[in-house]
């Protein structure tokens, strides 16, 4: 991470673009780029891939040469099954996550940032700064070919869209405000990348497109957070505030109840390790999701049980799991567990993050019984 202050002009600009990009938040961009170009593609056209030239990671996680690949081109069926309605919104239609709340823009750990649509390499920790503006922030891609711009012109802006070379998914815009060595600002969307860690770069990248992810409400997020973050197969994971109709959400302003918001945790997952209706029945199983809007000594909505799902499938998978459970008998109560769309996730503060792990202390609800 290279610690860089912008000037006070840049940063003035920068949150008036912001302002601009958050009422557009998660909109469809029909006459982007990305979005005529993900059009074009949709159906299962026939005939030879085409193919791009990039740059990959060999065997010891090093970049290759340039190196000619088979582009990656599904149809708008396979991507929303992939990606989730909210990611397949923001790379497949160019839509824009809302700033300071994606899961990479406050993130400092040395590794590399790749493409959640097919896992190609494309920024660095290196070039990583704090742009002030929300979002992940890099000075440049690690390899020029792996990034394609084109002319942005939507919403009465002019701007330049950078994608993914391999499969054209919107990554972001760029920008000519960033700090030197480039002067260049790639501003981008936390859906549009996966972090691997530096030291799994040997074996992780050309998989990363394969990871997913899953929301949960049971109560208190310190250890709902810690329960999944035992499971193999879970990559990484973050509290934070969802359901609800409060922007910015503050901690102290969802403890009084008036957000709307549930305590919940994000899961990062590796659908091959593990498969969302097992993390759907750990849900179930290690909290009473019976209660309503409280879970043990802890009162209120933002205690509900909830399932928060990014796809119909996910929906799907919920439903029947909580249907199969409530007519096993198991429980006394009706199941109160709400099975709703997935909104804005916001991160909660730092502090909060892995709060078991930084303090030694365990905030869990038993099961009810049967």
């Amino acid at each position: 991470m290279i610690p860089t202050t912008l000037p006070k002009s840049t940063l003035l600009l920068a949150a008036f673009a912001a302002v601009l990009l958050i009422w557009g938040c998660s909109r469809v961009m029909s006459n982007s780029p990305a979005s005529q170009s993900a059009s074009g593609r949709s159906g299962g056209s026939s005939g030879d891939v085409p193919s791009v030239t990039v740059r990959l990671l060999d065997d010891q996680g090093q970049l290759t040469g340039p190196l000619s690949v088979p582009k990656v081109i599904k149809t708008d069926e396979q991507w929303k099954a992939q990606l989730g309605d909210e990611s397949y919104k923001i790379m497949r239609r160019a839509g824009t996550e809302p700033a300071f709340c994606g899961l990479l823009y406050d993130h400092h750990e040395e590794g590399l940032y790749t493409c959640a649509g097919c896992g190609l390499p494309l920024f660095s920790s290196d070039a990583k700064f704090d742009s002030g503006t929300g979002w992940p922030s890099y000075f440049q891609p690690v390899a020029k070919e792996n990034v394609v711009e084109h002319a942005d012109n939507s919403h009465g802006m002019v701007r330049t869209e950078i994608l993914c070379a391999r499969c054209d998914g919107h990554l972001g815009h760029v920008f000519d405000d960033g700090p030197q060595p480039t002067g260049k600002r790639h501003c981008l969307n936390s859906a549009s990348l996966v972090f691997t860690p530096k030291e799994r770069l040997a074996t992780e990248p050309e998989l990363a497109h394969q990871k997913a992810t899953a929301i949960f409400a049971a109560g208190c997020f310190w250890g709902v957070e810690d329960l999944f973050r035992q499971i193999p197969g879970v990559i990484e994971t973050a509290v934070g505030y969802t359901g609800g109709s409060t922007l910015h959400p503050s901690y102290k302003q969802v403890c009084t109840d008036g957000t709307g918001h549930a305590e919940a945790v994000r899961v990062i997952y590796d659908p091959q390790q593990v498969a969302y209706a097992d993390l759907v029945k750990l849900f179930f199983a290690n909290h009473d999701p019976t209660q309503v809007n409280r879970q043990g000594p802890d009162s209120g909505s933002q205690y509900r049980t909830g399932i928060f799902y990014l796809s119909d499938e996910q929906k799907a998978v919920a439903e029947k799991i909580k249907a199969e459970l409530g007519a096993s008998g198991r429980f006394k109560r009706p199941i109160a567990t709400e099975i709703t769309k997935a909104s804005t996730f916001w991160m909660a503060e730092d502090y909060h993050q892995q709060y078991n792990e930084k303090n030694g202390r365990h905030c869990v609800v038993q099961p009810a019984g049967g």
